[in-house]
């Protein structure tokens, strides 16, 4: 059994039409204990670093997340459900920062909307978008996904560069599009808009949920 987390932000049904295609017995809970039991986690997201994590250290979610990758659960964050998974964000913070869940070191940033040569990009970034795969990353979560394929991005922000930097984007800048760590795993785009190459990277992760099994 598949986990979505539901904490009100966004894109949560959309993402567990895309698990039952890959014939997943996905569930939508805000239950802390079920994230806990859960067989795999995955944290979509649409909004902002600082309010979400307000609403899962207050319904306990946050805390059950940590208990499960902990454990070696699998883990899916799907766009700011991926700067969830860093120490700490500057999105709608009031201090500054937001502590966010620690899977990672790092703090998310927002994506500046000039490049080296001073040419200007648009914020957010939307659209399509290819994302280059690092070598380990194309016989995991990118299994049979050629390199360079393109997602669908929609975000303002971007996580830090990191040793679980397994994809990056570029558009004003170099940024990481994909990250994994033991047993979570982080996207950028969202696999459930992203046509073939986003059901087959979804897909890929319900693979290794049952294998795991």
């Amino acid at each position: 059994m598949i986990v979505i987390v539901d904490y009100e932000k966004g894109n949560i049904k959309s993402v567990e039409r895309g698990l039952a295609a890959c014939g997943a017995e996905a569930v939508v809970s805000a239950d802390a204990q079920a994230i806990r039991d859960a067989h795999a986690i995955v944290l979509p997201g649409v909004g902002a670093f600082a309010d979400a994590m307000r609403t899962l250290e207050e319904t306990g979610q946050a805390d059950a997340i940590r208990h499960a990758v902990a454990a070696g659960t699998p883990f899916l964050g799907i766009c700011l459900g991926m700067h969830l998974m860093y120490a700490a964000g500057e999105e709608h913070a009031e201090d500054g920062i937001t502590p966010g869940l620690g899977l990672l070191p790092g703090v998310v940033k927002r994506m500046p909307a000039t490049d080296a040569q001073g040419r200007l990009h648009k914020v957010p970034h939307v659209g399509w978008n290819t994302v280059a795969v690092s070598e380990d990353a194309a016989h995991g979560l990118f299994a049979g996904i050629p390199n360079e394929s393109y997602f669908y991005f929609t975000h303002s922000f971007m996580a830090p560069e990191t040793d679980a930097t397994c994809g990056r984007t570029t558009h004003s800048v170099t940024f990481p599009s994909a990250c994994a760590h033991g047993s979570a795993f982080g996207v950028q785009f969202h696999p459930e808009k992203s046509s073939d190459a986003g059901a087959a990277l979804l897909a890929n992760f319900v693979r290794m949920v049952r294998e795991r099994r």
